[in-house]
């Protein structure tokens, strides 16, 4: 449950919550107003501490200081926000993250927040986004001893000035944005006996009852008669059956249409092309792209862009039984062309490609699809960036400025024309895997083949979908990438 967070524009020093978090300009320790107040109260000992620490107000960096009976709070938190000229929407919502996991591992139940001067507007709602999403936690299955002795349960936000009316609706709305985050979060951290497809199907009825839009969902027999080929050939193979799941939000007079598509593979054991055991355990990951899909949808209503947003989703399991499709089997696709098909392991653009020929005959302005879909993204960009690719110069220019407004990486990734001859099948339209060397190219480059001339755009998340650790706003586990880049590109559009 995320905290209760409030505006004031009370004194530091008479903060009643446990921690007190300070957020510090690179290099501008000793003139900040409410520390010079902090360290006399506290007889110096707070500056003596960042001076032993080197703290400098790095981003990031942190310093704790107790305090000892002669302030209301237990500790003081000074947490770096690097230097003024980049002090923006991702940093201040790296800051209240960084404060909120801290107060969190603390056992606090209350955190007070003293943000730089004159932060209002848009910058509050980045605050509440990352007091929300630090405070995260995924605790579902803990019991006894290993449950969270107490929750953060209040977050204050101090304020020089009194905080006005649309100061309180900025951080209403970031708080509704993180929750919305945290439902991507919490369904890549679902084990895969839970989140089935059926499961995430259920999952997004509820988002749509909560937000007021319109649902399709098609089982196993209604994606046959659908056409939908590809995406049933992935999920014949398991006892728990495929779903498709459709999500609407059509406000009056929308200017455009956006459909967002999500993988949504709630476990990949790799087909009968079998992955090896240490590659399997984090596949229940595997469906991040439909996550950050519910997320969006999650969180569009309470955004209200003046557009037509859409979110589509190919569910399924991919499992190794004697049903499972093979090496060497051909399907035709919702878009006609016929598929031969190579690895059974690459399943997510099969289930992709059904899912985009759906998005396209919506007649949409843009199609932006998410995916787990590369190891090889991951090798050419680390863990922790999202590989684009469009030929919308346009667009990318767009995502890459709402990646930044949300503080998640993304890099341009090239559309490479020499490489589409991998994909030439002997015997069908296309093979849906080509050569290893360039293979988050050529998994795009088959993408591309399913949403004709709509523009579009496909980000591989494989990397930053799951944290190894914790680090400013991302907790260890699912993160809820991409959603607020996807929603701030809206606001743009919108």
């Amino acid at each position: 449950m995320a905290p209760k967070i409030q505006l004031s524009s009370g004194e530091p020093l008479a903060a009643e919550r446990a921690v007190v978090a300070v957020g510090v300009v690179q290099g501008a320790l000793q003139k900040h107003k409410v520390l010079q107040g902090l360290d006399q109260a506290l007889g110096g000992s707070l500056f003596a501490e960042a001076a032993s620490s080197d703290f400098s107000g790095a981003a990031d960096a942190q310093v704790e200081v107790q305090g000892t009976g002669r302030i209301s709070a237990r500790r003081v938190l000074l947490i770096g926000l690097g230097p003024k000229r980049s002090l923006d929407a991702a940093r201040l919502r790296s800051f209240a993250a960084v404060a909120a996991r801290a107060a969190s591992q603390l056992s606090a139940p209350g955190l007070t927040l003293v943000l730089p001067e004159k932060t209002s507007g848009e910058a509050l709602r980045a605050v509440a986004e990352g007091a929300v999403l630090g405070a995260y936690r995924f605790t579902k299955y803990l019991t006894g001893e290993r449950l969270p002795k107490q929750e953060l349960a209040e977050v204050d936000v101090l304020l020089a000035e009194k905080p006005t009316a649309a100061d309180k609706k900025q951080v209403a709305l970031g708080v509704k944005l993180a929750e919305a985050v945290c439902i991507a979060r919490d369904a890549v951290n679902e084990p895969p006996n839970e989140l089935t497809p059926a499961r995430m199907a259920t999952l997004a009825e509820e988002i749509a009852k909560a937000n007021k839009l319109k649902i399709k969902v098609l089982d196993r027999a209604g994606i046959a008669e659908a056409g939908m080929k590809l995406h049933y050939a992935v999920g014949q193979g398991s006892v728990n059956e495929p779903r498709f799941i459709h999500l609407s939000y059509t406000p009056k007079r929308a200017k455009q249409r956006v459909v967002f598509v999500g993988k949504g593979l709630t476990f990949d054991s790799g087909g009968l092309c079998i992955k090896p055991a240490p590659g399997m355990g984090e596949m229940k990951s595997d469906m991040g792209g439909a996550a950050s899909v519910l997320g969006v949808m999650a969180a569009v209503a309470a955004l209200a862009p003046n557009i037509e947003v859409h979110g589509v989703i190919g569910a399924a399991e991919n499992m190794p039984d004697g049903e499972a499709y093979r090496p060497g089997d051909i399907f035709g696709s919702l878009d006609g062309k016929t598929v031969e098909i190579i690895n059974t392991d690459a399943e997510g653009r099969l289930v992709l490609a059904d899912a985009l020929a759906y998005a396209k005959n919506l007649g949409p302005d843009l199609i932006i699809d998410a995916a787990t879909l590369t190891g090889a993204c991951m090798v050419a960009l680390g863990k922790n960036c999202t590989g684009f690719y469009t030929a919308d110069d346009r667009v990318a220019k767009r995502l890459e400025a709402a990646a930044k407004h949300a503080g998640e990486q993304f890099w341009r990734m090239p559309l490479l024309e020499e490489l589409r001859e991998q994909l030439r099948s002997d015997c069908a339209d296309l093979k849906h895997t080509g050569d290893r060397w360039g293979g988050s190219i050529s998994a795009a480059l088959f993408l591309r083949e399913f949403v004709g001339e709509v523009p579009w755009v496909h980000c591989d998340i494989a990397g930053p979908a799951l944290s190894d650790a914790a680090r400013g706003v991302l907790p260890k586990g699912g993160t809820g990438h991409p959603v607020l880049t996807f929603l701030s590109l809206l606001e743009q559009l919108g």
